[in-house]
């Protein structure tokens, strides 16, 4: 039976304004998140992260149910206007100080702190000097960055830089659903995308600059992935092409290469050059030269994937009448974590870490005052198996992050959609692990080897 390394690493992962909460306490500044939130019919319930899970205040409680679940590493972000409440300048000493605690109660658990340096809660003052858009936003994280790894470093090792690029430059900057709400035409997309880009650059720069302990840098996009019909050549060759392309299409922000080609090959894609023509920002070889620095790891967020056929021309296969989804409407693809890391190791050459997998289930606590949830412990052993089957191929992925350790403030959706390995009650904010916290326990003291071999075939 295949197995996974023995130092493959078991995680569960977070973020700050989806679980923090204190939006307006110890001296944070606002967010575009927050203001978003402020805006009617913009979020499911007239939903907040004002509270959210209060982590803020129960650090050390979570750490140790983190620690519970059998994780031994921690992916957390930290909230960019809780340590510079303006985006720039002046220093909030509680914001760090809150991270030096919430570090050192992980370590004290035995769990290895994974920093996210941004995870989309945007400082509004910064916003409202134009963004992304504008041409210092670069400056401004790489300065941001510096302040973090300068008081971090010592006890931090291992950093991320942008979580889902893909996602917080369309949904906020394109249809509009996420904060700052906008709907940019191309152009001024695109031009935000570079910033972007470059901001990743000098954040990766300041790390290896400034670190007191040996970093392991990498970041957290969108995987992009598709799943081949079948595993013949062609089969597989089209889910490659498709993968690997830019196409001008609704939702032409979710692919692979207009991100990672800059970031791990120092330039944009030929066919998204083509297809972006005019409306591709300037940008010079120095530009190109701070977007690519050298990288440990390619973190990749994968939930789900379309078939793709190459029958004809290639495109995707319809899913049967009453194919299976979560409560999220994802459909559920277990392959997507077979051939996620394994053509994405293959394309850029660099060690696979899943920073997010999961989903949204139908959880609530039943008559026996248990959450029992074993919809989510079926869906993971169906991914966890193709990724296991990935490593064994020759993938070269070396952990897992369960999205996520705790329901939370789930974005446009509210706290109607429930991701946790821990339910949480948001009115007494009571944390209750469901089975699949102690199956995910289970899990990862065994290095995986409680995975049954084979499920049933979904159906």
């Amino acid at each position: 039976m295949h197995q996974f390394p023995a130092d493959f690493l078991w995680g569960v992962a977070s973020a700050a304004y989806q679980v923090e909460g204190a939006f307006d306490s110890g001296g944070r500044g606002p967010s575009a998140w927050d203001a978003l939130c402020r805006v009617p019919g913009a979020i499911e319930n007239a939903d907040t992260g004002e509270q959210a899970c209060d982590q803020y205040g129960r650090y050390e409680q979570d750490a140790k149910l983190i620690a519970g679940a059998g994780a031994k590493a921690y992916r957390f972000s930290l909230s960019w206007p809780r340590i510079l409440p303006e985006g720039t300048g002046r220093v909030n000493a509680s914001g760090l100080a809150y991270y030096d605690k919430l570090v050192d109660a992980l370590l004290a658990n035995g769990v290895q702190p994974w920093a996210t340096l941004y995870h989309w809660d945007f400082p509004l003052d910064l916003f409202h000097r134009g963004g992304w858009l504008n041409p210092d936003s670069p400056k401004w994280f790489a300065d941001y960055t510096s302040l973090v790894v300068d008081r971090l470093s010592d006890r931090v090792q291992h950093w991320m830089t942008l979580n889902e690029p893909q996602v917080f430059l369309c949904h906020g900057h394109i249809d509009g659903i996420h904060a700052p709400g906008m709907k940019y035409s191309r152009p001024d997309a695109l031009l935000a995308t570079h910033h972007a880009l470059m901001a990743h650059g000098r954040s990766v720069q300041a790390i290896r600059a400034r670190a007191r302990s040996t970093p392991t840098v990498g970041w957290a996009p969108v995987g992009e992935t598709r799943i081949p019909a079948t595993e013949s050549k062609a089969d597989i060759d089209a889910a490659r092409k498709s993968m690997f392309s830019v196409e001008d299409r609704p939702g032409w922000m979710f692919n692979n290469t207009w991100f990672s080609d800059p970031v791990v090959f120092g330039h944009y894609p030929d066919d998204g050059l083509r297809v972006f023509g005019r409306d591709v920002p300037r940008f010079t070889e120095n530009d190109l030269d701070i977007i690519k620095q050298p990288l440990d790891f390619y973190g990749v967020n994968i939930y789900q994937a379309p078939t793709i056929s190459a029958e004809s021309a290639p495109h995707h296969v319809k899913r049967k009448t009453g194919f299976p989804h979560t409560m999220f409407r994802w459909p559920v693809t277990p392959e997507a974590l077979y051939w996620g890391p394994k053509l994405l190791h293959e394309r850029y050459k660099l060690p696979v870490y899943i920073t997010e997998n999961g989903l949204a289930s139908m959880d609530w606590v039943h008559t026996d005052g248990k959450v029992h949830d074993q919809g989510r412990i079926d869906f993971l052993t169906r991914y966890l198996r193709c990724l296991r089957r990935a490593v064994a191929d020759g993938a070269d992925v070396r952990g897992y992050f369960h999205w996520s350790i705790m329901d939370n403030f789930e974005w446009a959706e509210g706290y109607r959609m429930r991701f946790g390995l821990v339910y949480v009650d948001y009115e007494t904010l009571e944390r209750i692990p469901k089975d699949s916290y102690h199956w995910y326990k289970k899990l990862a003291e065994s290095n995986g080897a409680s995975l049954p071999e084979q499920p049933a075939k979904l159906r």
